[in-house]
């Protein structure tokens, strides 16, 4: 029997800028109840969390690691993961949440970097706490992020990216403190979400999805609208637009080639989808964000402040 076969999943999906892909979440309602909730999620984006009070414990599908206050915590976004608090405490966080790739895009593009496959590893069913007395480098370019976010001064967005690749850069040199074996333990789908993120744009069918999970294509689909809320393709194309906002924002290239380079066989599918996601054409996107205004890509159902206990 499976450990956590009677839990409830959830996909928290964060919505990120295009231009600027990671968000801050922070503030006096984030105190983490002493309660387990019993409830495993993981999310569309690497975790970030500081620690700033008391203590208490972190399930990643099964493996229970302890914190406290002043640790640093990194979650790969397909890691099925929980906190709860110690009895009697209340720890008080503050979060970052990013999509590493897209991140460092400016700077380089991370199939370029050496070690790749090493971070590879950090950004895919992989999760680490470290105390900041052993791991200062590592605490100092969490804590100088976060506040670079909160103040937000004068080309903090710049800071904030260099800031990120020493974070990086250290993260690399930790040892391994902890891997789920296969990107979201347990998850039954998470070939097929490991596929997506690495070939959404190549042409792939939903058996091919299926075969990848060693499911039949109907209990697929079924299994993964159950987990994820949105069938497959949907999550595909949504994948595919996220990355063409990044394009279309960052690069030159014309709309037609973008579409091409992000998955989709002609103009005409691109258009629609994107009009779909985003409520307008890809050329009205790319005006609209020309002056660097911030556009979310899908809609927020990720936490804003920590779920109330019933």
């Amino acid at each position: 029997m499976g450990r956590h076969a009677a839990n409830v999943i959830e996909y928290r999906s964060y919505d990120l800028p295009p231009h600027f892909p990671i968000r801050l979440i922070a503030g006096d309602d984030w105190h983490i109840s002493d309660v387990p909730s019993g409830v495993l999620h993981f999310h569309n984006c690497l975790e970030i969390g500081l620690c700033e009070s008391d203590s208490g414990k972190m399930d990643f599908a099964g493996t229970v690691l302890p914190f406290k206050s002043g640790d640093v915590t990194v979650v790969a976004g397909d890691v099925l993961h929980t906190t709860w608090s110690d009895p009697g405490c209340s720890s008080k966080w503050r979060y970052l949440f990013t999509d590493a790739e897209e991140l460092l895009r400016p700077f380089f593009a991370i199939d370029k970097l050496p070690n790749t496959r090493l971070l590879s590893g950090l950004l895919n069913g992989w999760y680490g706490i470290f105390p900041a007395a052993d791991n200062p480098n590592l605490a100092y370019c969490v804590r100088q992020m976060m506040q670079e976010m909160a103040d937000r001064k004068l080309n903090y967005e710049i800071s904030v990216r260099g800031l990120f690749v020493s974070f990086i850069t250290e993260l690399m040199r930790q040892p391994a403190q902890g891997s789920t074996g296969t990107p979201m333990g347990s998850m039954v789908i998470a070939p097929a979400l490991t596929y997506i993120n690495n070939h959404y744009m190549d042409n792939f069918t939903i058996c091919d999805l299926a075969d990848v999970c060693n499911m039949s294509q109907s209990h697929f689909r079924r299994v993964f609208h159950e987990l994820m809320g949105i069938g497959p393709l949907e999550h595909l194309n949504r994948t595919r637009i996220t990355k063409a906002c990044s394009l279309l924002r960052m690069t030159d290239e014309s709309i037609l080639t973008i579409g091409e380079q992000v998955g989709f066989r002609s103009m005409s599918s691109f258009n629609r989808h994107f009009a779909e996601a985003m409520g307008c054409s890809p050329s009205e996107w790319r005006r609209s964000v020309g002056t660097g205004r911030s556009t979310s890509i899908l809609k927020y159902n990720g936490w804003l402040t920590p779920p109330r206990d019933k």
